[in-house]
């Protein structure tokens, strides 16, 4: 089973696949079968399951549904084909992010306090332990060039809003469910504001500037690696690494990836179900082809990891194992749901 390869840019031979050597006209040519100069359903659907493929070199099964939405994205005229005037933003656009991706790793909050201190997630429903993801983060950052490479970190404030030392300090809403005197650790309240801020409550944790903030001593810190500090204002949690909870203030991060041109996120932590998870619907939002790495994760309750789960495979964002990744960042494993994902988000900016 041979390929020829051109800038990063093939589809392999088997299966009759016409190798592209030559760039978007080649690739046109090759699979416009009957040489009409358009491309039919069926024929792009012949280009998708060359383009589809896991990093064994086979097919991935592609759900007709998706084909079809995809191929409305670029047959502008809806004429039923893709000429070769609409086949340049397909292969500019589409084909070339899912062959040649530009990926950055987001390693989020892999903080003392959430491994061995005051928010230790082993004591925390679920029961795990956050020291396990050390060693596989640590090995893709290791041996994989990333393009860009971003730590978050959890920065409180001693008078933040999510301590539960904290909780006499402002007042109750009268539609909480649990008033401050009653309040215990994981409990969720609702401050007076406008409008009312509802908040889960946490033991006091990664207070700016003290041992429980610091990352991970174990953890690889790569050089050139840009870090990104949430949840500095006292009134707002912030889970996300893109936006605090309120939506009222950005990190920066989007402006990074988007400065270093980043098709690509891949998300990694703790907690899987709170900052992780947060961070990962962020992205898919913001239109990134987004990887959850499920075990460079550990997560606070169980039901809700896996609900994080589901919200990320039911935006069409992939939920993987590290040993996946050399493959996908280099583009041999081109996985389905992220070009349709990718598809949608260009329909959107029609």
């Amino acid at each position: 089973m041979g390929s020829t390869e051109k800038e990063g840019l093939f589809i392999d031979r088997d299966c009759n696949y016409a190798a592209v050597t030559q760039g978007m006209e080649a690739c046109f040519t090759a699979f416009d079968k009957d040489c009409d100069d358009n491309l039919n359903l069926k024929e792009f659907e012949t280009l998708c399951r060359a383009l589809f493929r896991d990093g064994k070199d086979e097919s991935y099964d592609i759900d007709r549904n998706h084909l079809e939405q995809i191929f409305q994205v670029f047959d502008k005229n809806n004429n039923g084909l893709i000429d070769r005037e609409e086949f340049v933003s397909c292969w500019n656009d589409w084909i070339k992010i899912i062959v040649k991706p530009v990926s950055a790793i987001v390693v989020v909050d892999v903080q003392n306090d959430f491994i061995s201190g005051s928010l230790d997630v082993r004591k925390c429903p679920a029961s795990q332990n956050g020291e396990e993801i050390v060693d596989p983060i640590n090995n893709l950052l290791e041996k994989i060039q990333f393009e860009a490479i971003f730590y978050s970190l959890d920065w409180h404030p001693i008078d933040h809003v999510s301590f539960i030392e904290n909780v006499h300090s402002r007042p109750i809403h009268e539609s909480s469910p649990i008033s401050a005197d009653n309040a215990k650790v994981f409990d969720t309240v609702i401050f007076d504001g406008d409008p009312p801020i509802k908040q889960r409550l946490w033991p006091k944790h990664c207070v700016q500037n003290s041992w429980g903030a610091e990352l991970h001593n174990n953890l690889k810190v790569a050089e050139n690696a840009i870090k990104i500090y949430k949840g500095t204002n006292p009134d707002i949690d912030s889970y996300s690494v893109f936006w605090d909870n309120m939506k009222l203030s950005d990190t920066k991060l989007d402006a990074h990836l988007r400065a270093n041109k980043i098709t690509d996120v891949y998300i990694c932590g703790l907690a899987y179900d709170v900052c992780v998870g947060a961070t990962a619907a962020d992205a898919l939002s913001s239109g990134y082809r987004t990887i959850l790495m499920e075990d460079c994760c550990r997560g606070v309750d169980l039901l809700s990891m896996e609900q994080t789960k589901q919200h990320v495979l039911g935006n069409h964002g992939v939920v993987v194992s590290s040993k996946e990744v050399p493959e996908m960042v280099s583009g041999n494993n081109r996985r389905p749901e992220l070009g349709y994902q990718l598809a949608m988000t260009l329909k959107k900016k029609k």
